[in-house]
């Protein structure tokens, strides 16, 4: 912390989700104490092979952890959910969470071996609860899940409004419409932060409506007469019961694929949502149906490898298939960097015949996240002191900001993960730079995003690795011809590949002395040299191959 901070001073800081849609983990300062806000998780590219999840590195706060008082989740979204089972050991603290939320947190501890150790804390809707010097308002908001909360954060130094994921619908199909009068209080009570969402700043028009999405998904139903796959985020509880209730209307039972689909359904209907939710089919059940009186609701709306959709399509699902004459619907927006993934899928079902429907070409999706009306409306409620854009690209920060300032915000900030921000007293600024990264997910093991593993599985991927495998006696001269292992190289040159590097073999231990040829460890490196050199040449490419040379050195007899 800067040397200058009172006991009276008001910081932020986010570790996540501050130029990246995703991974959100956001941090409050105040006397000493911290708060930490949301906990999530996001998905890896193929930067990072053979890592399915990401997460912020929570070095920083694990060093203060006797001094972090809770943390709060506003919502259930993986991405702002997920990384608490992962993370909870490292910074260990209570955490806050409302019923619907709270459901989710217990499955995912228990699923962890967890649920016994955290401390967990349900806060009834619209409650409030004290958090060291930090008061929790927890404030009902719009989105596309049950209970997502707005959290007021008060403190001695001045109260902040972080939004959470919002948007205004005037019909929600789960939950109530935003409370305009209690939002005004908010302001007349007066904020000195707002704390925003910026994923869709760049939409001009309000986001929608939820039940505008019912009302076309029910009538593009009535055309169909093969089987109808419908794919969506599992935690967009309220598209699910959409798709539910389209089937319904149109003679159509439900099946549900995918473990986590099940899961939130599961725990909507004991939160007290989901009432009048139809009775599902079983995936071994709904084949024997005919396909005018069926639809699969599946995960996967992202082309995700392990998801139902994608195992589906493969053929690797046991009791469902996609053939020509079906129609599959992707109820959702594409995630930026997902978008490989999802041509590929569609494409794979255009081949199996499907008919693809994305909301490119149907009203089929509607947003969770505010527009510029939206925005603007919050503006004229919260009349905030400082605008701080988070949730979003650095563009979609950037454009809030500048939208606030057009908006009559005089004070906007945009924060990068990292950045220590003093929010009050005196001018907003940043105060100091802390240390961020990103932790992966490699199977059990929790490590660095720039591990060594990491990096050197990334140079494999892209320039294959060689293996040289040589022994030889005290002397340095060689027992046996050199083994070559050739990981990801072609062999098509005129001359093989194999010959070529073991010629650089012999050739390099004919540069070192007696003396080098017998130390091993010398040999090793020239030969590596050369050999990955000779790679290069043979492939013509800029980069050579991962090389590694292995020396066994034998006694005389």
């Amino acid at each position: 912390m800067p040397q200058h901070k009172s006991k009276d001073d008001l910081y932020f800081l986010p570790l996540g989700g501050s130029g990246e849609i995703g991974m959100n983990l956001n941090l409050y300062q105040t006397q000493g104490k911290w708060l930490m806000v949301d906990c999530g998780i996001s998905f890896a590219d193929t930067y990072l092979p053979g890592i399915d999840l990401i997460m912020p590195n929570t070095n920083y706060i694990e060093q203060r952890k006797d001094k972090l008082v809770g943390l709060i989740i506003t919502h259930a979204h993986e991405d702002h959910v997920g990384a608490l089972p992962h993370l909870w050991r490292r910074f260990r603290c209570p955490v806050y969470a409302t019923p619907f939320t709270m459901i989710i947190i217990r499955l995912k501890l228990s699923e962890a071996g967890l649920l016994d150790e955290v401390p967990l804390i349900e806060v009834p809707l619209e409650g409030s609860v004290a958090v060291g010097p930090f008061t929790v308002d927890f404030m009902s908001l719009t989105h596309s899940i049950p209970e997502p909360n707005a959290v007021r954060i008060r403190t001695d130094a001045g109260t902040v409004f972080h939004t959470g994921d919002w948007k205004l619908d005037p019909e929600p199909l789960l939950g109530e419409k935003t409370n305009e009068d209690k939002m005004r209080q908010v302001g007349d009570d007066g904020v000195l932060a707002l704390v925003c969402d910026s994923t869709n700043v760049f939409n001009v028009e309000p986001s929608g409506s939820e039940s505008k999405v019912r009302d076309n998904i029910t009538q593009m139903l009535s055309s169909k007469k093969g089987k109808v796959f419908c794919a969506t985020f599992s935690s967009n509880v309220a598209r699910v019961d959409t798709l539910a209730h389209a089937a319904k209307h149109n003679g159509r039972e439900v099946c549900l694929v995918g473990r986590s689909l099940k899961r939130n359904v599961a725990a909507a209907i004991e939160a007290g949502y989901l009432k009048d939710f139809p009775k599902v089919v079983g995936e071994s059940d709904a084949g024997y149906l005919p396909n005018e009186k069926i639809l699969y609701i599946c995960t996967g709306c992202q082309g995700e490898a392990r998801a139902a959709l994608m195992r589906i399509v493969q053929g690797n699902s046991r009791d469902v298939t996609i053939s020509r004459g079906d129609t599959v619907v992707f109820s959702s927006k594409i995630i930026p960097g997902n978008e490989l993934h999802i041509g590929r899928l569609h494409n794979a079902l255009v081949e199996l015949g499907a008919e693809v429907i994305t909301e490119k070409d149907s009203f089929v999706h509607v947003s969770g996240h505010p527009g510029q009306m939206e925005l603007s409306q919050m503006y004229d409620w919260i009349r905030p002191e400082i605008l701080v854009p988070v949730h979003g690209e650095i563009r979609h920060m950037v454009r809030q900001a500048e939208f606030g300032r057009d908006s009559g915000i005089k004070n906007t900030i945009v924060p990068e993960n990292g950045t220590l921000i003093r929010l009050a007293p005196g001018p907003t600024k940043i105060v100091e730079y802390v240390d961020v990264g990103r932790f992966a997910l490699d199977g059990q093991f929790l490590i660095p995003a720039e591990d060594d593993a990491i990096v050197t599985r990334r140079r494999i991927l892209y320039n294959g690795a060689l293996v040289v495998s040589l022994v030889i006696d005290e002397t340095g001269e060689f027992l046996a011809a050199p083994e070559i292992t050739n990981l990801g190289s072609p062999d098509a040159g005129i001359e093989r590949f194999e010959d070529t590097i073991i010629e650089a073999v012999f050739a390099a231990a004919d540069k070192l002395t007696k003396k080098q040829r017998a130390d091993k460890n010398k040999l090793a490196e020239a030969v590596r040299v050369q050999a990955r050199k000779a790679a290069k040449n043979y492939t013509f490419k800029e980069t050579g191959p991962l090389t590694t040379v292995t020396v066994t050195q034998l006694k005389k007899d």
